[in-house]
């Protein structure tokens, strides 16, 4: 982990020098003090996310730390997409001599581009899988949502549209696939999240299990948290509703966690949720019935969907492993930038019925 986290900062700071370098040269027509402060501007932006996230749980006013995550994460996309334009602008520029500006231009083109992807992050699609089976008496309409990461970045109007989106899917059950919280309780109980959560109307029941961003937020306030809404966490142990038994396994950040033989029933329509798609061979092994996993945002922006794609054996999407459903989710929302650029965010409606 040391190692990874020291090459990115080394890759990541190198990317952030070559960028104010291209910039700084880009506006030789102007004042050096003027370059020199967009140089410093550069700077700030590139340390506001890892600063927001290293004073998560510092009592520093909300607009101020809000200011800096989304600064901070919008300038993560803005790096990566305007030194791949650059990058293009500068093939282009070998091969048409003549063209000048190019590093201005793939400036506004990223712009362009990440506007887009704001508006495309900005609105979900429902997804829709119907699945029958035997064990089914009558049929039941499930929505399942992951990583919608509440905090600085999803705020309580966010909050306030995503479940307005999951009441007009008039849902039996409601399934949280882990992610819900992004780095720290704090903003969400200042926003006072739970009156909205508490929205929800799913008479079956809310059901929640926790991935990675519930440890990274404090898993203790977390459940403390989750005590003041009307979701059931499951944290190893499963629910009954009915003929259907929700398996709520731990995140697989906990390290040691319960085998899913040791908790899935044999007398039910078995509904695994596992917020990372690390143990999907198992619940397909063991015949669940549905296996529902988030965690991997499909990589959120392209080419990084490439390498998701790549790590996971199961990225995005349904597929039938042995006589098991699989639905690994894009995610409701997101981590970090506000922008879906060749991904979808994503709500998942899930009907099942009577063979």
């Amino acid at each position: 982990m040391i190692p990874f986290a020291i090459i990115f900062l080394v890759v990541y700071l190198g990317a952030n020098a070559f960028l104010a370098w291209r910039i700084f040269t880009a506006l030789d027509m102007l004042p050096v003090w003027v370059r020199v402060v967009v140089v410093v501007a550069i700077s700030a932006m590139a340390l506001m996310l890892f600063a927001s996230i290293g004073l998560r749980n510092v009592a520093l006013p909300e607009a101020l730390m809000r200011a800096m995550f989304n600064i901070g994460s919008v300038w993560l996309v803005f790096l990566l997409y305007s030194i791949l334009a650059i990058t293009l602008f500068d093939v282009v520029h070998w091969v048409v001599p003549s063209l000048r500006y190019g590093t201005l231009i793939a400036i506004v083109l990223t712009i362009f581009v990440m506007q887009l992807g704001y508006v495309h992050y900005r609105n979900p699609k429902v997804v829709e899988h119907s699945f029958s089976s035997e064990k089914i008496s009558s049929p039941k309409r499930i929505v399942a949502i992951s990583d919608v990461h509440l905090g600085y970045g999803t705020n309580r109007r966010a909050l306030e549209q995503y479940v307005e989106l999951i009441n007009a899917q008039n849902p039996d059950m409601v399934l949280i696939v882990g992610d819900l919280i992004d780095n720290s309780v704090r903003p969400v109980e200042e926003q006072r999240m739970e009156e909205v959560l508490n929205r929800i109307s799913a008479p079956d029941g809310l059901f929640m299990v926790v991935g990675n961003h519930e440890y990274i937020s404090g898993i203790d306030a977390v459940e403390r948290f989750i005590d003041k809404t009307d979701i059931t966490l499951l944290r190893d142990s499963v629910a009954r509703v009915g003929e259907i038994a929700i398996v709520g396994r731990d995140d697989k950040m906990r390290g040691e966690r319960k085998p899913l033989s040791e908790l899935a029933p044999r007398d039910a329509y078995v509904v695994v949720l596992d917020h990372q798609p690390s143990s999907i061979e198992e619940s397909a092994q063991l015949g669940a019935d549905l296996h529902i996993s988030g965690h991997t945002h499909r990589g959120q922006v392209w080419p990084i969907n490439w390498l998701t794609d790549a790590i996971f054996e199961q990225s995005h999407g349904h597929r039938k492993w042995q006589n098991s459903e699989v639905i690994v989710s894009s995610g409701l929302s997101l981590w970090g930038p506000p922008f879906r650029i060749g991904t979808d965010s994503e709500l998942v409606v899930i009907v099942l019925q009577p063979e």
